[in-house]
């Protein structure tokens, strides 16, 4: 069932692809996924403001230096012109592919009129699109949710619009605004939409195993699907599923002294990339997102959110990792350990 998708002049390497994700998908995350097998992968949300493009913030979240092509940045506002710019500004800095968020669910960005706030105005989601689209001559995507709340749902009228205005692909969450990440994903709507469209249609939410993906891709005929949450801690999640989809077999997890050799590149390409003072913060929530499910894990991560320095850091997440290899050579899950020991 694993199918590649072209994205204007781009072939992807797979249809497996990792969400874009504020505060989690900057650039090492994403290079390290992409590593690990996932398809495409799109940058964090950057501002339409032009005050906000020189900030130090915005500056890392547009950085793709060295990243694998095609490289995509996330875009979001709520004015036509001023999202017009913002695409052109990071075409000139690099980005082979805009993606416009009307997906966003948290309030912020809602109370300022962007993310899904702009499904509750159909007018102006046409404006952004039309404008955005005339604005670059790269492929411009649009990820979005099925409506603002249950009571209005508009997946359909939002994406025969977004074909009209020239977009290259969709992205559908399977929730409304109002949902938020509650509930299950209505993949019914996602199935309509890609029905309703012949521009290649990406499926979001809910998307947790090999299994789940297969579904996906079955019940809703997208293209390809998208994973976010669930490859917080388990970037390999991207090569088990393109794997599965491709043979209908399992991986085996990942060896244990890989997870090591990957650990220490992703956190030295995070501290590189954010600075040791930053790094070492920021870092805690990918490290902590590592070892939920392992045993240990929790105590772990009390005390590794204690240390305020790079290489103590590393070095404690490095004798955490290697004190898995007495569960065995490969990564063992607590809730697999307590299976084996049921």
């Amino acid at each position: 069932m694993s199918a590649c998708v072209k994205l204007g002049p781009y072939q992807l390497a797979n249809n497996v692809f990792v969400a874009p994700m504020a505060g989690v998908t900057d650039r090492p995350f994403r290079q390290l996924c992409k590593q690990l097998g996932a398809g495409y992968a799109v940058s964090e949300m950057a501002a339409s403001n032009p005050r906000l493009w020189q900030t130090e913030k915005t500056s890392r979240r547009i950085n793709h230096d060295g990243e694998m092509a095609p490289r995509a940045v996330q875009i979001a506002g709520a004015d036509p012109a001023m999202l017009a710019d913002c695409a052109r500004f990071n075409v000139e800095r690099g980005a082979q592919v805009i993606d416009i968020n009307m997906g966003c669910p948290v309030k912020k960005v809602c109370n300022s009129w962007c993310g899904s706030a702009l499904l509750q105005d159909e007018r102006l989601v046409g404006q952004i699109l039309d404008a955005v689209v005339a604005a670059v001559d790269v492929p411009v995507t649009l990820k979005f949710r099925t409506g603002w709340d249950r009571q209005h749902k508009n997946a359909l009228n939002i994406a025969r619009l977004a074909q009209s205005a020239g977009i290259a692909m969709l992205t559908l969450h399977g929730r409304t605004r109002a949902d938020g990440y509650n509930g299950d994903a209505e993949y019914q709507t996602i199935a309509a939409v890609k029905a309703a469209v012949s521009i290649p249609v990406v499926a979001n939410g809910d998307i947790t195993s090999p299994e789940k993906a297969r579904h996906v891709l079955a019940v809703t005929g997208a293209d390809a699907i998208m994973i976010g949450r669930a490859a917080q801690g388990r970037p390999w999640i991207f090569r088990e599923v393109a794997h599965f989809l491709a043979t209908g077999t399992h991986l085996a997890a990942p060896l244990v002294s890989e997870v090591v050799a990957l650990m220490e590149e992703h956190l030295r390409a995070h501290y590189a990339f954010y600075g040791a003072y930053l790094g070492v913060r920021t870092a805690r929530k990918h490290i902590g997102w590592y070892v939920r499910d392992l045993a240990g894990g929790e105590e772990f991560r009390q005390r590794m959110n204690l240390l305020d320095d790079c290489e103590q850091q590393l070095a404690a997440v490095n004798d955490f990792f290697e004190s898995q290899i007495r569960f065995g050579e490969r990564l063992q899950y607590v809730p697999q350990m307590q299976k084996l020991a049921a």
